[in-house]
């Protein structure tokens, strides 16, 4: 083999990480692009997230994704930062050169196109509810306000915390609120579940009121059945959708920071579907 023939190595990061789909996803992006790279899963201490990245430049890594528990980590290591990763405060895409790491956020641009280009739910101009104030909900809200909302209500258990996340956002260009659950009192075009409830089977204890049939409920988790928030609004009669896609298109994202290529995702999303 030659030095020219050698694959430019990408990997993703976490702890756990052998459940990660993204060497799959990423490929298959590689076949459809004919692009030469080598994506694997690297499993880095709890402890030891900045060692492990360095080991992994040190060894020609030219990139990588970052999941659970690092994102926040890799926010502090990260040299330079994209907007989108600022506003999120967590990173997910590592970019490694001789100028040093550039950090930068996929998640929710890989939300937005989801909804906007696979569901045919546009954002423009509609009311969105986002249960949650972590950082799932948090790396979305950005890319939400940039379709031109006409507004973004954040709900959590706790309001304060769903309210200091609304002030970070409240002058980016569209209004963004804070209600605890109890509080919601109207329905939405767009609800987006960011909270972790439906990885225990539980419900955030929403009213009825928010949900009619022109409303989709997206939940940012998937699996080879509907969550049970999916569940729980499909009885209401609305429209549902999974994390798949936004998986998806996430890593299509961070492929294109890499290569410069935007993969096409809907056979990819096909084959992961069949794969669950």
């Amino acid at each position: 083999m030659t030095l020219e023939s050698v694959p430019d190595r990408y990997a993703v990061i976490g702890n756990p990480i052998q459940h990660s789909k993204s060497p799959q996803v990423h490929a298959l992006f590689a076949q459809q692009t004919r692009q030469a790279i080598c994506y694997e899963r690297l499993l880095a201490p709890v402890d030891r997230f900045a060692d492990s990245v360095h080991e992994f430049v040190a060894q020609g890594g030219r990139g990588a994704n970052v999941t659970v528990p690092f994102k926040l980590e890799a926010f502090v290591l990260a040299q330079e930062l994209t907007p989108r990763a600022k506003a999120a405060g967590a990173i997910n895409t590592l970019s490694f050169s001789a100028a040093g790491i550039k950090g930068d956020n996929t998640d929710g641009i890989g939300l937005v196109r989801d909804i906007t280009q696979n569901a045919g739910v546009q954002l423009k101009n509609r009311l969105v509810l986002l249960l949650g104030a972590g950082g799932a909900a948090r790396g979305v809200i950005l890319p939400l306000i940039e379709e031109n909302i006409t507004s973004l209500v954040i709900a959590n258990r706790t309001q304060p915390r769903a309210m200091e996340l609304a002030q970070q956002f409240f002058h980016s260009g569209a209004p963004v609120s804070s209600a605890a659950f109890d509080q919601l009192d109207q329905r939405f075009d767009v609800i987006i579940n960011a909270t972790s409830a439906s990885l225990d089977s539980e419900l955030p204890p929403l009213p009825d009121c928010v949900f009619g049939p022109q409303t989709l409920a997206y939940d940012m988790m998937y699996g080879a059945q509907p969550t049970i928030f999916m569940q729980h609004a499909a009885q209401r009669g609305t429209a549902v959708r999974d994390g798949l896609g936004m998986l998806i298109e996430q890593a299509a994202e961070s492929f294109f920071v890499w290569r410069g290529i935007r993969p096409e995702t809907a056979l990819v999303y096909r084959w992961l579907r069949g794969q669950l």
